[in-house]
């Protein structure tokens, strides 16, 4: 099948393609034409966006109050996984079942190119985006990261986790749980491949069975919880400690304003950092919305409204060095000394711890996470 794309090219959309290479210009007469194009489809429908993840209840309002357009958003709660699945389950189907974008773990957007289930769009600021972090054709790019923290409830928790070894310890029995399915969850994923690259001493070629091992001892020893961890829990204190990035465990802790205390604990060890790519998808029933929207993510102001929840936007340090970020909200993140033994696995790694968690997970933790 041919992609979407090269059978649907309109002036519109205002780009063009060269030598097999999809191309975004930027001028106001193309964001005009867009602008309008998107107004015509009317509505945009996303997947996967919890309004306190990264600030995202803001960036989808000031999408909607910009220009004008309706969001239909799908399972807020779903996982890396559960979006690709989404795509390939609604291929010819333009109701409002079908997701127009996509936001996944950085391993995804590499194997979704190769499915053929998404399209190529450049922003705008497409060139301020660190070349590591983008599919060279425009298929994926990084939008922003963070790292993997322990969020505790300061009120049960007298004493939180400085490390990965210490949820092992009688204290924290049936306190632990991670914040998706590490089945289908890249977050969860992720967290897995953290605590076994602690265990393993930093070999990335172990991490993945290094870290299902781990939470085999932690469930023998009564302290995982196979609940996905939210606020609610963590503040009710079903699950007083969550595994999670960094970003939603500080948008927790303002959120709950204190109740209960909440501690951010980024471990001694096994400190990753983690990427999360957009994509259009290659059936989008809203094409041009969907592009207005990356244009939105992507612009100087998108990027700041993630920053304001606590994510790392990908255009970070071209918004610094053009003291475009706001002096208040680089007070708020955390010391720079606390990301310094941050790891960012490459997709060669993540592909093959992904491959080993996700197929033995059952067998080997035997915890069914929901």
């Amino acid at each position: 099948m041919k992609p979407a794309w090269k059978s649907t090219l309109q002036l519109t959309t205002a780009i063009i393609f060269t030598t097999g290479t999809l191309t975004n210009f930027a001028s106001a007469d193309a964001m005009s034409e867009l602008v309008a194009a998107a107004k015509k489809e009317g509505s945009l429908t996303t997947i996967a966006l919890p309004h306190d993840w990264c600030n995202y209840g803001e960036m989808i309002q000031s999408f909607k109050d910009k220009y004008g357009l309706e969001v239909n958003e799908l399972n807020p709660d779903a996982g890396s996984g559960d979006e690709i699945e989404a795509i390939k389950a609604n291929k010819g189907n333009t109701g409002p079942q079908a997701p127009d974008v996509i936001d996944v773990g950085l391993s995804f957007g590499p194997s979704s190119k190769k499915d053929g289930l998404i399209q190529p769009y450049k922003v705008a600021t497409w060139d301020s985006i660190p070349d590591s972090a983008k599919d060279a054709e425009g298929y994926w790019y990084g939008d922003y990261y963070g790292v993997l923290a322990f969020e505790v409830n300061s009120d049960i928790v007298k004493e939180s986790p400085q490390d990965w070894a210490d949820l092992l310890k009688p204290d924290y029995a049936a306190s632990v749980a991670l914040a998706g399915d590490p089945r289908a969850s890249n977050q969860a994923i992720q967290a897995v491949y953290a605590a076994g690259l602690s265990v393993a001493g930093g070999d990335a070629a172990k991490a993945g069975e290094a870290g299902l091992k781990f939470f085999a001892d932690l469930n023998k020893a009564g302290n995982f919880v196979p609940v996905i961890g939210k606020a609610a829990p963590l503040a009710q204190g079903s699950t007083p400690i969550i595994i999670r990035w960094d970003y939603n465990a500080l948008s927790d802790r303002d959120t709950l304003k204190g109740n209960p205390k909440v501690d951010v604990v980024i471990p001694k060890t096994g400190v990753v950092a983690g990427v999360y790519v957009q994509a259009i998808s290659a059936f989008a029933p809203h094409p041009n919305a969907a592009k207005l929207w990356m244009e939105h993510l992507y612009s100087d102001e998108g990027q700041l409204v993630w920053l304001k929840g606590y994510c790392h936007p990908i255009r970070f340090n071209d918004l610094v060095k053009n003291g475009k970020v706001p002096q208040d909200l680089l007070d708020k993140l955390p010391p720079a000394a606390a990301y310094e033994a941050a790891v960012f696995p490459t997709l060669d790694e993540q592909g093959a711890s992904k491959e080993v968690i996700t197929k033995q997970w059952d067998a080997v933790v035997g915890a069914n996470v929901q």
